[in-house]
């Protein structure tokens, strides 16, 4: 549009101009990109392609428009082919004019010049691979040339204000040709920019690459907070066997459980075969058996009995009249179930532990209602520690000690894993390596 308004401007006598796309080869698809027509009067630009036109988008292909036998002459063919441009000062005597040779009609006065680009103006290497496009002989185009085309350029004029080699010819080529050097620029701008996109997405996709497998990593190695919480459970255990044999008053948590089980499997026989509560009642009983296995905290373990025990307690027991007469006893095992799990944490039950020194009661409490996290990693040496007291006195004391002996040495080398793959995955996202340092 700056290139038809710059010789609109220039050339008083030019009425229109019109801009040419040729594309890449071999194919040189030649399309009207833009056209502007200058107003009589006013000299206001109006834009647009209006007309019709064989070469409105998506255009012709080279092998539409070439020079060939038996078929219309083009000026497009001229100045695409030969690189020259075609002036339109007589056209009654136009032989390039399709619709003279084809309609008999004359076309109004005009100039068309092929917009030039260097070849040696490309990359190094860029050209080498490029496949140019053939004469209707079969011979190569351009081959030989310094220049390819890449647009061309058509300027309608008042009737018989333009010369074959005039001012406005020369004007008209010496604006083609710094359009040419305009489009190369542009295009090295595009492709660079290309690039630098390209660059970015690739950082970027390298960046969720690496970030993917850190987590990959890191969730591999969660076994580790597994298998120490493991331990700690296990120490868990052994506190609330201590505190139990210094009450031996108290229930525990696994008869309670048998007592659930055997109202459970009392009232079995009264479903008359109804299959979804028995599906139930097995779930139930099974989730019992998981329980009694474990010794969870205390919130984790009311959770526990709520979700998954109380829940199906709730369901049978409002679908079914079969332990309508156990109802009240049951809640009340649940809740006494429920009352259990703090007990690890009652002082008063602790106090009765004459045998145990103050120190390792208190540390084993403490460690033992704790849970290891990556926000508790000095918890850790609170376990390893406790471990080492002499009064402590459990089933596989040393090969607990031994085995998170060993996890520690994971444990202490995932936070600088992770601050170095974080500063690697900033350094590559970012394009520099001033976060390696």
């Amino acid at each position: 549009m700056r290139m038809i308004e710059t010789i609109l401007l220039c050339l008083e006598n030019a009425t229109r101009g019109t801009i040419y796309r040729v594309g890449l080869m071999p194919h040189l698809q030649a399309v009207r990109v833009t056209s502007g027509e200058r107003e009589n009067g006013s000299g206001e630009i109006h834009w647009g392609l209006p007309e019709a036109s064989d070469y409105n988008p998506p255009g012709k292909s080279w092998e539409q428009y070439r020079d060939r036998p038996g078929h219309v002459l083009e000026a497009m063919a001229w100045c695409v082919e030969r690189q020259k441009s075609w002036t339109a000062d007589d056209p009654n005597e136009d032989i390039r004019s399709v619709r003279k040779q084809l309609l008999g009609e004359i076309e109004d006065f005009h100039h068309m010049e092929p917009v030039l680009v260097r070849k040696s103006d490309f990359a190094e290497g860029s050209l080498d691979k490029l496949e140019y496009p053939l004469d209707w002989q079969g011979h190569p185009i351009w081959q030989a040339s310094d220049y390819i085309v890449v647009a061309v350029v058509k300027i309608h004029f008042q009737a018989g204000t333009i010369r074959r080699g005039d001012r406005s010819t020369k004007i008209i080529k010496k604006l083609s040709r710094s359009l040419g050097t305009e489009l190369l620029s542009l295009a090295m701008r595009d492709s660079l920019s290309s690039a630098q996109k390209g660059l970015a997405q690739q950082r970027l996709q390298t960046c969720n690459a690496l970030a993917h497998e850190m987590r990959n990593t890191l969730a591999k190695l969660s076994f580790i907070f597994s298998a120490i919480n493991a331990e700690v459970s296990y120490l868990r255990e052994q506190w609330e066997l201590c505190l139990f044999k210094a009450a031996p008053e108290l229930a525990d948590k696994r008869q309670i459980l048998a007592q659930l089980t055997e109202l459970l499997r009392a009232g079995l026989p009264k479903l008359n075969g109804d299959q979804e509560l028995v599906r139930i009642v097995n779930e139930l009983l099974n989730q019992q058996e998981r329980f009694g296995n474990l010794t969870p905290l205390p919130q984790q373990g009311i959770n526990w009995i709520n979700n998954q025990l109380r829940q199906r307690w709730f369901r049978l027991m409002s679908r079914s009249r079969a332990w309508e007469e156990d109802q009240v006893e049951i809640c009340d095992l649940l809740d006494r179930l429920e009352q259990l799990m703090w007990v690890g944490l009652d002082q008063n039950i602790a106090d009765n532990l004459d045998t145990l020194p103050e120190d390792l009661k208190a540390n084993w409490k403490q460690v033992a209602y704790s849970h290891f996290s990556a926000e508790r990693l000095d918890l850790l040496d609170d376990i390893l520690l406790l471990l080492e007291h002499p009064a402590l006195d459990i089933p596989h004391k040393h090969q607990t000690k031994k085995i998170l002996t060993s996890l520690k040495a994971l444990v202490d080398i995932i936070p600088e894993m992770e601050e170095r793959a974080n500063r690697m995955i900033l350094s590559i996202r970012d394009g520099s390596f001033d976060h390696l340092d």
